[in-house]
Formats: C-alpha cells, sequence, structure tokens
C-alpha cells in the first residue's frame, strides 16, 4: 500500500517518519528502493537525537547515494517555504552496491519501460473472445387484411442496431386473406436481445400501426 509523508521539513513530519520506521531498515523493507531516495529530498537535514529511527535511516541512505555522486558537493539552497537545506554531503560506502543507477526524480527506467512493453504486447496478443451469433426466424402479423404488408415489411426493416442484420423474408397466408411477414435475421448474442426487438422496437409507436404481433418462429445459433 502506498504511504503518504508530508511536512518533513517540520518537526510533527518527522515524528511521523520516525514512527512509521520504527522496525524498517528502509521505507518499503529491508532493501533500499527509489521510495528511499525520494522520501530522502524531502528531509531538509539530518534527523536529531530525538530521532533515532528516522537518524539511522538518513544516514544509511546518505550512504547509498554516496557511491552513485562520488564527486564533493559545493552546496545549493533553494527557495520557497519549505526550501531544502544545502545539499547533502555523505561519506563513501563499499562498492558493490546493487542501487548504482539511481534516478532521484522517479523518472521511468529502462527496465520499468521494458516491462511496460511486454504487457502491452501481451496484451495485444490476448484475442477477444468472439461473441456468439445466431440465426432468428420471426412471424410478423398484421391487424388485418387491410394491413399494406409492403410498409410492414419496410417497418420492420428500418430498424437498425449494431449486430443485427436483416435476411431474407416472404408472405405466408394464415387464412382468411391475412398474410404474415416471415423473415430472417442474424443477431450477435451480446448486442441484440430478441425479447426487446419486439416490445421496444417492433410492437410500439409507430410501427404497431401495421404491426399487431411478432412470435419467434425459429432460433438456431450458428
Amino acid at each position: 500500500m502506498a504511504v503518504t509523508f508530508s511536512d518533513l521539513h517540520t518537526e510533527a513530519g518527522l515524528k511521523a517518519l520516525e514512527a512509521f520506521l520504527a522496525g524498517k531498515s528502509y521505507i518499503s523493507g529491508d532493501k533500499f528502493t527509489k521510495d528511499d531516495v525520494k522520501v530522502y529530498a524531502a528531509v531538509q537535514s539530518v534527523p536529531g537525537a530525538s530521532f533515532p529511527n528516522a537518524g539511522k535511516w538518513y544516514s544509511s541512505v546518505s550512504s547509498k547515494l554516496a557511491s552513485s555522486f562520488p564527486g564533493k558537493a559545493a552546496g545549493v539552497g533553494v527557495g520557497g517555504a519549505a526550501a531544502a537545506a544545502p545539499a547533502k554531503e555523505a561519506a563513501p560506502a563499499a562498492a558493490g552496491d546493487d542501487d548504482d543507477d539511481l534516478d532521484l526524480f522517479g523518472d521511468e527506467t529502462e527496465e520499468d519501460k521494458k516491462a511496460a512493453e511486454e504487457r502491452e504486447k501481451a496484451k495485444s496478443s490476448t484475442k477477444k473472445k468472439e461473441s456468439g451469433k445466431s440465426s432468428v426466424l420471426l412471424d410478423v402479423k398484421p391487424w388485418d387484411d387491410e394491413t399494406d404488408m409492403k410498409k410492414l415489411e419496410e417497418a420492420v426493416r428500418s430498424i437498425e442496431m449494431p449486430g443485427l442484420f436483416w435476411g431474407a423474408s416472404k408472405l405466408v397466408a394464415v387464412g382468411y386473406g391475412i398474410k404474415k411477414l416471415s423473415i430472417m435475421m442474424t443477431i450477435v448474442d451480446d448486442e441484440v436481445s430478441v425479447d426487446t426487438l419486439i416490445d421496444e422496437y417492433l410492437t410500439v409507436e409507430p410501427r404497431n400501426e401495421y404491426i399487431q404481433s411478432c412470435d419467434i418462429a425459429a432460433f438456431n445459433k450458428i
């Protein structure tokens, strides 16, 4: 879990850091990381004797940084309300430290970039599972034998939505001079609900001027 430190130039801030470092060698555990560098940069000077944990940590970080910056610092002042103290000068440390190349400003390292690239490759190589499709035969019934079946079919085909594809159709006699429209359609299952299509599109205004009801005559997975 990310930890936030504030006002490390004040006694209250140092008290919080002191309490956090109790039983710890470094900010993120037993190993020196960029987290230590970030917090170190916010502490203006060596914590006093009343902050033994913070003081020990501060000295340890100073030693780690010294191996990466062997030159002698001349001292730099930074303006502002929370101005940093003169640049910290640390004693040389033993060679062989694993953290010789440090990124003081938290910039992305080559390893970070490589890891990000690998994640992107993994995402792009994972193909999204294609949604299933179904073939549906609808029986669309008119109000009576006087209903204009051509306009009824136009009303049906006027419905357009993602995943809906109208197919072949024909008129089928049902008796007493009345014919129904039998029409095929192909749908993408994740995008089109046949019940919604019927209840919210086909049998409501303005299409219900021609359409009395709709039934699913056949439903097959493709």
